[in-house]
């Protein structure tokens, strides 16, 4: 039986217009690959030679996108995405089927651009696992930063820690508005209980950019912490991710 599918077109690369058009010549495509192949390896070599800011962020784009799109001019989607986003996070932290929406943009160019994103969560993870948290504050803020700053929706997460005030439990405590009704003091205490935490951190994002507490953000977190008093459970803190930074409610002495 003939096989009817279609190649998969961002794995052979978007054809150029010349490539496109009937009866475009063979040195005509063959100089256009060469042009690619050249521009490949200029930017591969200044990203190996040159330091952190070696390659403009479209740049860097354009660089992960290679592996997706083996022929063609990955610049323009490159750009498309940032357009789109707004940023480089943005982009490395939008959804997969946010991000096929970006003209150029097929299942495989959003798989190898989660693929970065997961990996620089699990770095930065890894530089708070097994460590007291109280020390490493600096890592434990790069690590929520890069893992809720560009969410589109506000969650609630409950950092418990040990005596020794090591991570033992990261829990999604709820998606969704940060009130009493979308968490309850009993059953982040509850939980303390069960994974047997002498502490905990609060943590939550806003999905607006601005990380300044509310009203109810400041008054669940005194309901939680009245709450822990009573089992002997600490709340070191209640921190609020924004993308233009973060807020202790510690540092800002509400609590």
């Amino acid at each position: 039986m003939a096989d009817n599918r279609l190649p998969d077109t961002e794995a052979l690369g978007k054809p150029t217009e010349d490539s496109a058009t009937p009866g475009a010549s063979e040195k005509s495509r063959s100089k256009q690959r060469h042009d690619g192949d050249g521009h490949r390896a200029r930017l591969r070599r200044r990203l190996l030679d040159g330091g952190a800011e070696a390659l403009a962020d479209y740049e860097v784009l354009e660089y992960l996108l290679f592996a997706a799109m083996r022929q063609g001019d990955t610049k323009g989607v490159a750009k498309a995405l940032l357009a789109h986003f707004g940023s480089l996070p943005g982009v490395l932290n939008a959804e997969p089927g946010a991000l096929q929406q970006v003209t150029g943009v097929g299942e495989t160019s959003a798989a190898a651009l989660k693929s970065v994103a997961l990996a620089a969560r699990r770095m930065m993870r890894s530089d708070v696992m097994d460590k007291p948290v109280l020390g490493s504050w600096q890592a434990l803020l790069d690590y929520l930063s890069v893992d809720m700053a560009h969410l589109t929706a506000e969650r609630v997460r409950v950092l418990y820690l040990d005596t020794r005030n090591r991570l033992i439990s990261d829990h999604l405590a709820q998606e969704g508005t940060i009130d009493e009704a979308a968490i309850h003091p009993r059953e982040v205490m509850k939980r303390a209980l069960d994974v047997g935490a002498s502490a905990m951190i609060l943590v939550h994002n806003h999905p607006s950019g601005n990380p300044e507490p509310s009203r109810a953000d400041i008054a669940i977190t005194h309901r939680i912490m009245e709450a822990g008093k009573h089992l002997g459970i600490v709340v070191h803190d209640h921190v609020i991710i924004g993308k233009q930074g973060h807020v202790s409610l510690k540092a800002k002495g509400v609590i």
